[in-house]
C-alpha cells in the first residue's frame, strides 16, 4: 500500500513545504493539497512541485463548479509541467454549503458536471480541437447563447502526458458509480473496512462493468488519522470534532451526505444526535456524541499491533492508498508517525 497525507498550511505554507520535503525523504508516496474556503490549492501544488522531486502532488480536491472544464484542464496539464509529470488531479462536488455560501454558485448535477468535466479534460490533454457538445457544457458555445464568434481551439502546449490520473471524491452511489467507471481513483471520506463493500459494492461493481481496461484498477484512497503507540486511546478526541462537524454540520437535516454515510455505517440513532446538537450550537456535545467505535473504526490509533491489523482491514476492504492525518505535536513528530507506518505497509 502507498502511503499519502493531506497538509494543512495554515500555520504557514513554507515552514508546511519544508516538512513536504523531510516526509519524501521518509517514503511519503503523495501529498494531497486542500481546496475547501481556505488558500486556493493551485498556487501550493506549484511551490511543492519546485521544493521536491519524487513526492506525487494531487489538489484535495478542485471543486468542479468554480472553474470551468477547460481551465481545470489548462491547470492540470500545467500543474503536470512544472512537476515533471507528478500531478494527480483530485476532483469532486463539495456541497451546497460551500458552492453557494462561499463562491454563489448554484450546486446542481454533480454526476452530469463531472462526467462531462473528465471528458473534456481529456481531449484537451490530447490537444484535440475542443469541440463539446454536452448536456451541461458546450465548446465552442453555440451562436444563440453567446456571440457567435467561438471557434474549437487545441491547447497551445504539449502536455507532459495525455492521461493525468483523475481522481475523484465520492460518496453517494451514483458518483461513486462514476468514479469506478471513469477516474483512475476514488477517494471516499470516512472509510470503514467492514462496512465498505455493504455500503458501496454494488455502486462500484456497476461502475467496473463499464470501466475502459486502459484505466487499469481503481486505487481507492482512504484517509484514516494516525496515531501509533502503547497509549493513544486518548487521541480518538482529536478524530471526533472532525466527525462531528462533517455529520452534524455539514448541510441541514435530509441534506448532509455524511450524515447519511454514517448511518449507512449502521450509526443513524448517533448521528440524528450528532446532527440535532450541532445545528442547535453545541458543538462540544455534538462532539461527545460520536461513538468512540466509529472514530476508532476510521482511523489508525492505537498499538502497532491494533494498527498492523487494521491496515490488513483496509487492504481487504480494497483501500491502495493511506491517505493518513497523522496527530502529533510538531512537525517532527508527524514524521516519526509516518515513519512507523511506513514500517507496518
Amino acid at each position: 500500500m502507498r502511503i499519502g497525507l493531506g497538509i494543512n498550511y495554515t500555520d504557514g505554507f513554507k515552514a508546511t513545504a519544508d516538512e513536504v520535503l523531510n516526509l519524501e525523504k521518509a517514503g511519503t508516496d503523495i501529498v494531497f493539497v486542500p481546496e475547501a474556503y481556505s488558500f486556493d490549492a493551485v498556487s501550493a501544488l506549484g511551490y511543492l512541485a519546485a521544493k521536491t522531486e519524487k513526492i506525487q502532488l494531487a489538489s484535495g480536491i478542485l471543486q468542479i463548479y468554480t472553474r470551468t472544464p477547460t481551465l481545470t484542464a489548462m491547470t492540470a496539464a500545467g500543474l503536470d509541467n512544472v512537476s515533471d509529470g507528478r500531478f494527480i488531479l483530485g476532483l469532486g462536488a463539495s456541497g451546497p454549503q460551500v458552492i453557494e455560501g462561499f463562491h454563489g454558485v448554484k450546486y446542481d448535477a454533480p454526476i452530469g458536471r463531472t462526467r462531462e468535466i473528465i471528458e473534456i479534460c481529456r481531449k484537451v490533454w490530447r490537444r484535440e480541437r475542443l469541440e463539446y457538445q454536452g448536456k451541461y457544457y458546450q465548446m465552442p458555445l453555440p451562436a444563440d447563447k453567446g456571440t457567435g464568434l467561438g471557434k474549437p481551439l487545441k491547447l497551445i502546449n504539449h502536455p507532459v502526458r495525455e492521461n493525468i490520473p483523475v481522481l475523484l471524491a465520492a460518496l453517494g452511489q451514483k458518483n461513486v458509480a462514476l468514479a469506478a467507471e471513469l477516474a483512475e481513483g476514488w477517494q471516499p471520506i470516512f472509510f470503514l473496512p467492514e462496512k465498505a463493500k455493504d455500503v458501496w459494492g454494488d455502486a462500484l461493481a456497476e461502475g467496473k462493468a463499464k470501466r475502459d481496461p486502459a484505466l487499469g484498477e481503481l486505487e481507492v484512497f482512504a484517509g484514516p488519522a494516525l496515531a501509533i503507540g502503547d497509549d493513544v486511546d486518548h487521541l480518538l478526541g482529536f478524530v471526533k470534532p472532525h466527525l462531528a462537524l462533517y455529520i452534524g454540520g455539514m448541510g441541514a437535516k435530509g441534506k448532509n451526505f455524511y450524515h447519511t454515510l454514517a448511518t449507512n455505517y449502521g450509526y443513524g440513532e448517533a448521528a440524528d444526535r450528532i446532527q440535532e446538537l450541532y445545528l442547535a450550537g453545541d458543538k462540544a456535545a455534538a462532539t461527545e456524541a460520536v461513538p468512540d467505535e466509529l472514530a476508532r473504526n476510521v482511523s489508525l490509533i492505537g498499538p502497532k499491533g491494533f494498527v498492523a491489523e487494521r491496515i490488513a482491514a483496509f487492504k481487504e476492504a480494497g483501500a491502495t492508498v493511506l491517505n493518513v492525518a497523522p496527530i502529533a505535536e510538531d512537525a517532527a513528530g508527524r514524521l516519526k508517525q509516518v515513519e512507523l507506518l511506513r514500517d507496518l505497509v
